[in-house]
């Protein structure tokens, strides 16, 4: 796995960096052709540090974030995570694609483990779409009371998506095609 590290406002030294590279390589076994990890470092306040790794394999991406008291706790609390997502795709994947396309390991053992299950859509909802701006989106889904709202973006008449994120500010989703 071809891992990149990029700090924002924090010094990583050379033992942090090797301890990254040894526990990111233990993901290695869920690949079976090139993966690639971006690993972003950084410093909140004065007392708290957040890692963020997105691991990019076969056009599919896999990310997790921690904020914690130091580093070498991140990196022991992040991959549990990211490795839960990737064996969780590699299940959803298994059922649907034939093994011979995943970009995933897969054998025998790892055949065995028990399935998680994913749920059914059990509604759907149908609703007219507006023409807005961002600005009259995000006003739309703070009256309805929702945390994301769809849309039509008046600016690029491109389906886009406002959402709440945890900080309290918005984000904005809009797809490339």
């Amino acid at each position: 796995m071809k891992i990149e590290l990029v700090s924002k406002n924090y010094n990583e030294g050379m033992r942090l960096v090797n301890v990254i590279e040894k526990k990111l390589g233990k993901l290695d076994k869920y690949f079976s052709g090139d993966a690639d990890a971006l690993v972003k470092l950084s410093t909140v306040g004065n007392d708290k540090f957040t890692m963020e790794i997105t691991v990019r394999f076969g056009g599919y991406i896999a990310r997790a974030e921690v904020t914690g008291a130091n580093m070498y706790d991140n990196i022991d609390l992040i991959l549990p995570k990211l490795e839960k997502q990737i064996a969780r795709f590699r299940d959803r994947m298994n059922s649907k694609v034939p093994k011979k396309a995943l970009p995933l390991k897969t054998d025998a053992e790892d055949a065995e483990a028990p399935r998680e299950y994913y749920g059914n859509v059990v509604k759907e909802k149908r609703f007219d779409i507006s023409i807005v701006t961002v600005d009259e989106a995000i006003a739309e889904m703070e009256l309805s009371d929702h945390d994301f709202y769809v849309f039509v973006n008046a600016e690029n008449n491109k389906v886009s998506v406002v959402y709440k994120r945890r900080d309290g500010d918005y984000g904005l989703i809009t797809p490339e095609y």
